[in-house]
């Protein structure tokens, strides 16, 4: 390693924007960088050509290729299909057989990506491992603990997606792109002759479902599906039977279009019942809750909550949060809202905040 070298880092290109100014940050700071990219899925079965998903496409292997080359860095293609198989996409389309909504972008930061990361940086002697994402690594003073907090550009923090980050994930990640605005990263692109990064349009679809269309991905890889779950009862939140619906995995808390129901007012999905093939469906305001519980907790900035912990708790990506009381029961925590919320969905995330930071997440059951 360079005597003057600030470490060597595993850096996650994907070919766009963001991984590619953190790929050229570091190496500016003095960092020996490495480039890596993980190849999850047939990106040419799904992903246009020219369009940036969460993960990329051909082509951005491409352009991540390109510009390591450029920077003089060694560079890696990872093929981790098969593990991305088992984990990911089985455990994507059980949680919506069982009636749950998946976040998948989620599971794979903390059981994919940075698992295969810290062991190629280990089998490299990479100290750190670095991503694009739009975040800060911290670390508490008193406690010694690492933790997460905002990005400074509110519109872009990914803070959310990454709260399951174990301790020792955080003690060798940097994010570098978390004390800047997407405007400010942009015009680095710019000003470092890279006018196609900066002229980059980003979808964040999932990667895996074509056109965002999860049902269409369901049907496809389950093809009894439909006819095995159709003409299922639509109920009321009294019991009464309002009608048949296309199955209950096609359906999702909070969804007013695509009902085909007319009940004489906008009418929601409340609530849904695999075992019976039942959604239940009810007004606007029946989908508001005060109350809901969360498990497989990931706590960052503290070891254990105190009791009735108060947090702004985000139960969506582009949330804006609400104020609640969690309380630790076992191996879930109880949160009640300061004021009802919409749609809470099992099998999404919830995760809270204190400030700026992160105390940690779980998954809504």
């Amino acid at each position: 390693m360079n005597k003057m070298s600030k470490g060597r880092v595993l850096v996650a290109m994907s070919g766009g924007i963001d991984s590619s100014i953190t790929a050229l940050l570091l190496h500016e700071q003095g960092y020996e960088v490495i480039g890596i990219t993980l190849k999850t899925w047939e990106y040419s079965s799904t992903c246009s050509t020219g369009k940036e998903s969460g993960c990329c496409n051909i082509d951005s292997f491409n352009d991540a290729r390109e510009l390591a080359v450029s920077m003089g860095i060694p560079y890696y293609i990872i093929d981790i299909k098969e593990q991305f198989e088992e984990k990911i996409i089985k455990n994507f389309i059980s949680e919506y057989i069982a009636g749950r909504t998946p976040n998948p972008c989620v599971i794979c930061n903390t059981e994919i990506k940075w698992d295969y990361f810290l062991k190629k940086a280990d089998q490299l002697g990479c100290e750190f491992i670095a991503t694009g994402h739009y975040a800060q690594v911290n670390k508490d003073d008193v406690n010694g603990r690492y933790f997460l907090s905002k990005g400074i550009d509110e519109k872009k923090d990914q803070s959310y997606v990454l709260w399951g980050l174990s301790q020792d994930n955080l003690r060798r990640t940097i994010l570098p792109l978390g004390k800047y605005h997407k405007s400010e990263i942009k015009e680095l692109a710019t000003q470092r002759g890279f006018d196609n990064l900066a002229k980059k349009r980003e979808s964040y679809e999932i990667c895996f479902v074509p056109n965002d269309d999860y049902r269409a991905f369901l049907k496809t890889r389950i093809p009894e599906l439909e006819k095995k779950v159709d003409g299922g009862n639509f109920i009321d939140t009294q019991g009464n039977i309002l009608g048949q619906h296309k199955g209950y995995p096609f359906y999702t808390i909070g969804q007013r279009k695509g009902l085909e129901i007319a009940l004489g007012q906008p009418m929601y999905v409340v609530d849904i019942i695999a075992e019976t093939n039942t959604v239940v469906i009810g007004t606007k305001e029946e989908v508001f809750k005060q109350e809901m519980y969360i498990t497989d907790i990931n706590l960052m900035k503290y070891n254990r909550l105190p009791n009735d912990f108060e947090a702004l708790v985000k139960i969506r990506y582009k949330d804006s949060g609400e104020f609640a009381i969690l309380s630790q029961e076992g191996n879930k925590i109880n949160v009640k809202f300061a004021n009802k919320v919409s749609a809470i969905t099992p099998g999404q995330s919830a995760v809270f905040y204190e400030g700026e930071n992160v105390i940690g997440g779980g998954v809504i059951c």
